[in-house]
């Protein structure tokens, strides 16, 4: 079992920045990739970026050029910086571990409790 814990998140202004964490604990040495999803109000989660353990990224189109995913292995802690951040981005963002095969990213980890990222004037 990968555990994952999430924080950093809260209400920023329209335009604003924020960085979000993710500390694993566990059978991490399954994983070859993590990834980070959020989920809006009323809207499925979706998969907003990915990172492979050689440092390989993926972005969403909605937010590629403002949002960067990062890894610090020797931490075992995952990130999300936010940058221009808009309302539209208002969501749960979750991180979650996984495996990259191919160039597509599947979740084996269970989902964490989330971190809340209001973006609001």
């Amino acid at each position: 079992q990968v555990q994952l814990v999430e924080s950093g998140g809260g209400l920023v202004q329209p335009g604003g920045s924020l960085r979000l964490s993710c500390a694993a604990s566990g059978s991490i040495f399954r994983l070859n990739a993590m990834g980070w999803y959020r989920q809006a109000p009323g809207k499925q989660r979706e998969l907003v970026a990915t990172i492979t353990s050689g440092g390989t990224t993926n972005y969403a189109d909605s937010v590629k050029g403002r949002f960067t995913i990062s890894r610090d292995n020797a931490k075992n802690t995952l990130y999300l910086q936010m940058n221009s951040l808009q309302p539209e981005d208002t969501a749960v963002y979750y991180c979650s571990g996984g495996i990259n095969h191919n160039g597509a990213y599947s979740r084996i980890s269970t989902w964490g409790q989330g971190t809340q990222v209001t973006v609001s004037s």
